[in-house]
């Protein structure tokens, strides 16, 4: 649990994805440093091809990142 707690790159690269995933802007990105920053964009890119290709739902958690 404190090893996923201290990995802020894959916690940003899956928060991004939920946020694309939901259909949401990128300007609600919440992250100030740039890495963490690439991380949420690329995570809500991934999201967000996978919500025009209609993953939604139970039909996105066979895509998802780790997701809990």
């Amino acid at each position: 649990m404190k090893r996923q707690k201290r990995d802020l790159t894959s916690r940003a690269y899956q928060r991004g994805y939920r946020v694309g995933l939901a259909g949401k802007s990128k300007e609600l990105c919440p992250s100030n440093t740039t890495e963490s920053t690439h991380h949420w964009l690329t995570g809500w890119r991934q999201g967000r091809s996978d919500f025009w290709d209609g993953y939604q739902g139970v039909s996105s958690i066979h895509c998802a990142p780790n997701i809990p």
